[in-house]
This record gives C-alpha cells, sequence and structure tokens, in this order.
C-alpha cells in the first residue's frame, strides 16, 4: 500500500472518526483505526464494538492495500507537520512508513483483517429526513437522556417512527424529552433505541445541510452524512411507555418570558444546594417567587411578573432540569402547566406542540 495526499485531506477524516477511539482499550486492535487505499480513495474506520465510523478522502494511490494503525498517532502526526504539506504513506513490512517534508516516522500496525467491521445491517427500513430535522429532534432530546443507569434502556434515545412522522425521545426517570418532525413518505411503526455514545458522536458530526438517509435494521442504525457513513448498534430493550408519563394540560398555567425566567433561575439557583439543586417556585396571581436555600443557612429569592391563571401552588425542583428544558424550547416565551404540588411540570413553547419537556417535582 503506498499514497499521497494533502496534510488537510488526511486529517479530515482522521478527526471525524477518532472520537470513537478509546484511549485505554482492553482489545489493543481497537485503539486502531482501519486504513484502505483502493483507486483514489482512502477510507479510515474507527469503532468501539458499539458505534463505528467510516470517512472518505480523495487521495493519489500508488498501489493500494489496508492495515491498520494506531488512530491517535497518525492524527497526532498529521496534526503535527506543517500546515500544507504533502504526506506520502508507505507499508513496508508490518511498519507504516509516514513521510512529510523532512519528518519520517515509522508506525506499528496490526493486520486489516483482525478488524472488526460492520458490513451489512439488513436494514428493514430507510427514512429520509433533512440533517437539519434531525439534528434539531437530536438537540431538544439529548440532555434528558440517563447515565450509567442500571436500566440500561434509559442510557440511548427512543427514535420512533409512524406513518407520518419521526419522534425522538428521552428520559432518565426523573425529567423526559420529546420532538417530533412530519415526513411525508408513510413509514411503518418502528422503535428503537440509539446508545449514548452513538447520539451524542451523531450529534458531533452534523453540520445542518443536505439530505440524509437513516437505515434500521433490528440491532443497527446506519446514517450516510457528508462523506461520513456512521454505525451504530442498538440497545436491545424495551423502552418505556413514555406517553403515560406526559401530564395532561391543566388549568393551573404559567406563562413567562423565557429569558427572564431563565435569568432568575439561573440567579436564585447560586444558593440552592449543590448537591440536590432544589428550587422551590411559589406560585400565585401576583406571580411567581423563586426560592432557594442551601446547608449553610444562606437564601436566595427573587420575584417574577408572568401571566397566571389558577390555585396557588407551591413547588420544589430540580433547578438544572428546568433549565436544560427551557434552554431547548424556541421562541420568546414559555408555558409551564402543573396540576398541583405532588405532580410532574408540563413545559412547552406556546402555539408549537412538536416539543415537550416533562420534570418530576421534588419535596424540599
Amino acid at each position: 500500500m503506498k499514497f499521497t495526499a494533502a496534510r488537510e485531506a488526511l486529517l479530515k477524516p482522521l478527526q471525524a472518526v477518532i472520537g470513537v477511539v478509546e484511549r485505554r482499550q482492553t482489545m489493543p486492535i481497537l485503539s486502531n483505526v482501519l486504513i484502505i487505499a483502493r483507486e483514489g480513495q482512502l477510507s479510515v474506520t474507527a469503532t468501539d464494538l458499539e458505534v463505528e465510523l467510516v470517512a472518505s478522502t480523495e487521495v493519489d494511490t500508488q498501489s493500494g492495500g489496508e492495515i491498520t494503525v494506531s488512530g491517535r498517532k497518525l492524527l497526532d502526526i498529521c496534526r503535527a507537520v506543517p500546515e500544507g504539506s504533502t504526506v506520502s504513506v508507505n507499508l513496508s513490512g508490518e511498519k507504516l512508513n509516514v513521510r512529510a517534508g523532512r519528518s519520517r516516522f515509522n508506525l506499528a500496525t496490526l493486520p486489516a483483517a483482525e478488524f472488526p467491521v460492520v458490513e451489512d445491517i439488513k436494514a428493514g427500513q430507510t427514512i429520509q429526513v433533512s440533517q437539519g430535522a434531525l439534528g434539531r429532534l437530536i438537540e431538544k432530546t439529548h440532555f434528558s437522556m440517563a447515565q450509567q443507569d442500571v436500566r440500561y434502556y434509559l442510557n440511548g434515545m427512543l427514535l420512533e417512527t409512524s406513518a407520518n412522522y419521526l419522534r425522538a425521545v428521552a428520559t432518565d426517570g426523573h425529567r423526559l424529552a420529546l420532538s417530533q418532525t412530519a415526513l411525508s413518505a408513510g413509514l411503518e411503526d418502528q422503535q428503537v433505541i440509539v446508545p449514548r455514545k452513538g447520539v451524542l458522536e451523531l450529534q458531533r458530526l452534523m453540520s445542518g445541510e443536505g439530505e440524509l438517509n437513516i437505515e434500521l435494521g433490528s440491532n443497527h442504525i446506519r446514517i450516510q452524512l457528508d462523506g461520513i457513513r456512521f454505525t451504530s448498534k442498538l440497545i436491545d430493550g424495551r423502552f418505556p411507555e413514555y406517553e403515560r408519563v406526559i401530564p395532561k394540560e391543566s388549568s393551573n398555567e404559567l406563562k413567562a418570558d423565557r429569558a427572564e425566567f431563565k435569568g432568575a433561575l439561573q440567579r436564585t439557583a447560586i444558593l440552592s444546594n449543590e448537591k440536590y439543586r432544589g428550587i422551590r417556585l411559589v406560585i400565585r396571581d401576583s406571580g411567581v417567587v423563586l426560592q432557594a436555600h442551601n446547608p449553610e443557612q444562606e437564601e436566595a429569592e427573587e420575584e417574577l411578573e408572568v401571566e397566571y391563571s389558577g390555585e396557588d401552588i407551591e413547588i420544589g425542583f430540580n433547578v438544572n432540569y428546568l433549565l436544560d428544558a427551557l434552554g431547548a424550547v424556541e421562541g420568546d416565551s414559555v408555558t409551564l402547566s402543573v396540576q398541583d404540588s405532588n405532580s410532574s411540570c408540563l413545559i412547552r413553547q406556546p402555539g408549537n406542540e412538536d416539543s415537550t419537556f416533562v420534570v418530576m417535582p421534588m419535596r424540599l
């Protein structure tokens, strides 16, 4: 195998895939990337056995071939050589020789045959959606995914298709985020759970331009975007019946300026308990009072003018959950609907049914 490429052309695919290369590996081959050079094309593949990324670039191929080499070391070399330089790569025996200007590097390799790749995912259905729409679904829900929960099916995001929409749902048991986008094509009803790492990696790769195809198999999801092929295993589990968690609209509805409400929460949260992050909302006709206190007997209080019609309610929440939901709401105003002091709070942008956020109360 022998090829030459501009430093920048080699750097781009390496940077695209390096996110899934773990630093500490139980299997040495997984800290490597698979390099395949054929007829003017170079593909670079990285995997952690859960998520696989393949990125391609054009190179000048003298002779084709395939080999695996340390992903981080090759990336560091490409970053370190001067901008605009030409990098020549040549496989000699079991070593990969990399040259750029007056620099020479000999890297250890492992055989390409040992590298685990996902060939065919046996896609059941393919969904066409714009990058902007999928990016928005992830943006509005990813923060509600659980982290290392024993209920492993919560450590990811549910993607659900039905006849005319694609919906993303994430919950960690204390809050829930749901967002959906309308699709023109009629689709089969299907639910898949994409693991947390796959969701975050996909979010990093999104550029927001153009259309993409989402292929859904029984065990994998595959998405092709901008010269990068993303494949992730799916979580084998049953997602909770999330629609039962979403409270019905209540007559106790508060409407506030989103930026003002967010600012008031951030200021009051400064003196909340650092561990539990609890904040109390005292909601009355005259407005809402935000209160926080901590074990050092310090207190914060702020009054906020809001539109409210309903009963007087005192309710506690984790302030981080409220701030995450407010950050995902678009528009200038936000509505909070709550039944009573023991019920979950429904957060929405007025007039927008596509995104819904639910936050459970906490006892203070």
